[in-house]
């Protein structure tokens, strides 16, 4: 069954339905994949390496967002300097591999430059198969770069490939990819608050 199913009567009805299928969707997040991904970022961010993002479409943005709230939102209040790019952002590359070699390496072409082993790859796709996304976990996983997708629908192919999984079990684009947004903002907050003194978290807006 899919949401929707059918066309609603009014904004605030279709409002209620869809926040709900927000909060069936947090549920599905599996827990102990969140804390591996945790783990992963905040070892990546104390020994200096570096995570990339990246996605197409609206998980782009989520990409590009992950920066601010990675590289700013963790440092604030820590003695981490986080080192976050999105493979996203440079539409200048990304036309310019896209228009010489193809779109699905605009990823892989970036990372076999930038990326080093102890790096972290974090993808996000709804469908977790696009193709230049896929390629960019088969090129981390060959390249000692660790990999967290995100992803939701059946998980696709990085769902099987990537060292840690945030599946939203959902079948609504516009409800995963607000999980997405989610996840990158727990994330980024629970590092900071892990590297922050305990009384100046309650001080502090998040």
């Amino acid at each position: 069954m899919t949401f929707p199913e059918t066309p609603y009567s009014g904004v605030n009805d279709f409002f209620a339905a869809y926040t709900s299928q927000y909060s069936r969707a947090a549920q599905s997040v599996d827990r102990a994949e969140l804390q591996k991904a945790a783990d992963i970022l905040r070892d990546c961010y104390q020994n200096s390496g570096t995570a990339f993002s990246c996605g197409n479409g609206g998980s782009a943005a989520i990409a590009n967002h992950l920066v601010c709230d990675h590289l700013k939102g963790c440092r604030t209040d820590t003695d981490i300097v986080p080192r976050v790019q999105s493979l996203s952002s440079n539409i200048e590359t990304i036309t310019a591999v896209a228009n010489d070699i193809g779109y699905e390496d605009v990823f892989r072409y970036q990372l076999s430059s930038l990326a080093r082993p102890g790096d972290v790859l974090i993808t996000i796709s709804s469908s977790g198969d696009s193709e230049n996304v896929v390629k960019a976990v088969d090129w981390a996983r060959d390249n000692s770069v660790k990999t967290i997708a995100m992803t939701g629908f059946d998980g696709g192919r990085t769902a099987e490939k990537a060292d840690v999984n945030l599946h939203v079990t959902a079948d609504n684009y516009g409800v995963i990819e607000d999980l997405h947004q989610s996840l990158m903002h727990v994330l980024a907050q629970y590092i900071r608050m892990q590297k922050m003194d305990a009384d100046l978290i309650s001080n502090r807006k998040f």
